[in-house]
């Protein structure tokens, strides 16, 4: 997730400008750039990497003035470079613009743009909103904001410069983070309070589709048509590491808490006209989709575990055979693959060293890949045929939540994208599971208010010292991650099995006080899914299960039912592992283990 710095002032803004963008770092990125007014100047500095190369740039090179913005980039359109980097000019070099977010219409804008004239340096979505903003501008540069906002598409926190404005930044949001600093002769903008705290601890927090009109002396809110805006100032009491993590005591459960706007975002744009799904990066065609006569799911951990559902989904919809494998051991048994195969790599940084090379081993035998990652730019986006990213923002806690999450919509779309091409569903069929996906960022936000419920579970079972999790079908595969959960946070120990394989070993293990986590979610397996959990009642296990909404069966047999908000049982595992996601904090966090930084484990294994 991109971060926006801006300052006016009476000081030296790049200083300031390169001091807030060090606080936004825990944000993830992969280039910095600064843009300062001077002498009726726009002058920008910008670098691929750290900041610390855009400091070493500034050392050769300092930009001077006391109006600026400043800005740090995780790569969306366009991988990361320097000329993909913000801050960006217009073509005529009269307006900048740092952006967080996705403008869903670029391609269109831009097309048009280059038929009015405009050449483009870059591949970013970014620099057709600052030529767009040329486009419209007649001398009132918040005027020509008003209208772009009026014709882009998606998501979007703008902070925007006008050499013939040296006395103002002009800002704008809508489904990404802004708030405006408010000092004394100074005032600024920037994504997310750390940025500003060593300066200010008053703030506004900007709604969806306000502009902020900062200067030096004086901030005005107005709305889309212009009307002024009376915002209350919020006055910051936390400390700098809390203001990072949002005030969350972790950044695992800021992550958790994200989840309904990463699914939002990682749907935006791809499905259209009740159903399409467009998938820009994704070229595959009809014709060698027919051809295809296996697939195969390669991942590692959580991924893995994503995997798992996307087979249950793509066997459902397109009607291929999938195998999902570990990576690490993909490549190692001379897996059967050839032309007739489409690979499938599922990987979080898009740098996982067997994932990496499981990709490669499938192309060796000219197999076609599809990456989904979550960098843009990463090795396995780069190596792949085709590419699917899950705009989930980074992950900072070593313990993978919203990637999760974002994966599953990936493979549905996948899958869907498949199904459809080859034929094997009905449109409407196909729009259906579309509208329950564009529903599920809602159905997540609602089960985030299970939080105390869950903690208050964890209160008083985090001393178990084994947990088992049982499900059949998806509900089974998200028992799996649910699990890794558990045991990679806490240190429990916990093992997922298929509920239907209890007569088969598992239920040896079930004595009076075994705590056993069932999913019961799948309609059509429910009256199994019973049975099982009866199997274990009777033997002592006490049982925390999750169903949905409107059934009751469950009350009187185990100890402690939580209900889902109803949902399609073909999509349920996007908002199923919420919950235990939850769960696994809490009972980590009652432990008092290291949440975010659990012991021995690494955020990316960038090494066999």
């Amino acid at each position: 997730m991109c971060g926006i710095v801006g300052y006016i002032g009476d000081e030296q803004a790049t200083p300031i400008l390169i001091e807030g963008l060090k606080k936004l770092e825990y944000r993830g990125y992969d280039s910095a750039g600064i843009a300062v007014i001077n002498d009726g100047n726009i002058n920008i500095k910008k670098a691929k990497g750290r900041i610390s190369e855009l400091e070493e740039a500034l050392k050769k090179d300092n930009l001077y003035g006391s109006i600026g913005i400043g800005h740090t980039r995780w790569a969306t359109h366009g991988e990361p470079s320097d000329i993909n980097s913000h801050p960006h000019l217009s073509q005529s070099g009269i307006i900048a613009v740092v952006h967080n977010g996705i403008i869903e219409n670029y391609l269109p804008l831009k097309k048009r743009l280059i038929e009015e004239g405009y050449t483009f340096k870059s591949e970013t979505d970014t620099e057709v909103v600052a030529n767009l903003l040329e486009y419209y501008y007649k001398g009132d540069i918040v005027e020509a904001v008003m209208k772009v906002l009026d014709r882009i598409e998606g998501s979007y926190a703008l902070g925007v410069l006008s050499k013939d404005h040296p006395d103002m930044i002009v800002a704008a949001r809508k489904d990404a983070p802004l708030i405006v600093g408010l000092g004394d002769g100074e005032n600024f903008i920037a994504s997310d309070v750390p940025a500003i705290l060593r300066h200010t601890r008053k703030v506004y927090f900007i709604d969806d589709k306000e502009i902020a009109i900062i200067k030096k002396d004086s901030v005005k809110i107005i709305d889309a048509f212009g009307k002024d805006v009376q915002k209350s100032v919020f006055e910051v009491k936390w400390d700098v590491e809390s203001a990072e993590k949002g005030g969350y005591e972790h950044f695992m459960l800021k992550e958790i808490h994200e989840q309904p706007n990463a699914i939002k975002d990682t749907l935006r744009g791809r499905i259209v006209n009740d159903g399409e799904i467009v998938l820009d990066k994704v070229k595959i065609t009809k014709d060698e989709i027919d051809k295809i006569e296996k697939i195969f799911i390669v991942a590692c951990g959580t991924a893995y575990h994503a995997g798992v559902v996307g087979k249950y989904a793509i066997e459902k919809f397109a009607r291929i055979p999938v195998e999902v494998d570990i990576a690490s051991e993909f490549r190692y048994r001379e897996p059967i693959i050839n032309e007739r195969t489409l690979t499938i790599v599922v990987s979080q940084s898009g740098e996982t060293a067997d994932t990496i090379a499981a990709l490669k081993e499938a192309k060796k035998h000219n197999s076609r890949v599809i990456a989904i990652t979550n960098v843009v730019g990463s090795s396995i986006s780069r190596e792949a045929d085709d590419v699917i990213y899950t705009w989930a923002g980074p992950e900072i806690a070593v313990a993978s939540t919203k990637a999760y999450t974002t994966q599953l919509v990936a493979l549905y779309l996948i899958a869907l994208v498949l199904a459809l091409k080859k034929g094997t569903i009905e449109k409407e069929y196909a729009k259906q599971i579309c509208d329950e996906l564009k529903k599920l960022p809602e159905k997540a936000e609602r089960i985030l208010n299970y939080k105390d419920e869950l903690q208050e579970f964890a209160s008083n079972h985090f001393n178990t010292k084994d947990v088992f999790y049982l499900g059949r079908g998806l509900d089974y595969a998200v028992a799996m991650e649910g699990s890794l959960k558990l045991k990679e946070i806490s240190y429990i120990h916990s093992e997922a099995y298929a509920a239907g394989e209890l007569k088969h070993g598992t239920l040896a293990l079930i004595e009076n006080g075994t705590l056993v986590i069932a999913l019961a979610t799948q309609e059509h397996l429910f009256e199994k899914m019973l049975s099982n959990i009866r199997e274990v009642t009777t033997r002592g296990g006490y049982v925390l299960a999750f169903a949905m909404e409107g059934n009751k069966q469950l009350e009187g047999i185990v100890e402690k039912v939580i209900y889902l908000p109803k949902t399609m049982e073909e999509v349920a595992p996007i908002i199923t592992v919420i919950p235990l996601q939850l769960l696994a904090y809490y009972m980590a966090v009652e432990k008092g283990c290291d949440v975010d930084k659990p012991r021995n484990l690494a955020k990316s294994v960038t090494v066999e």
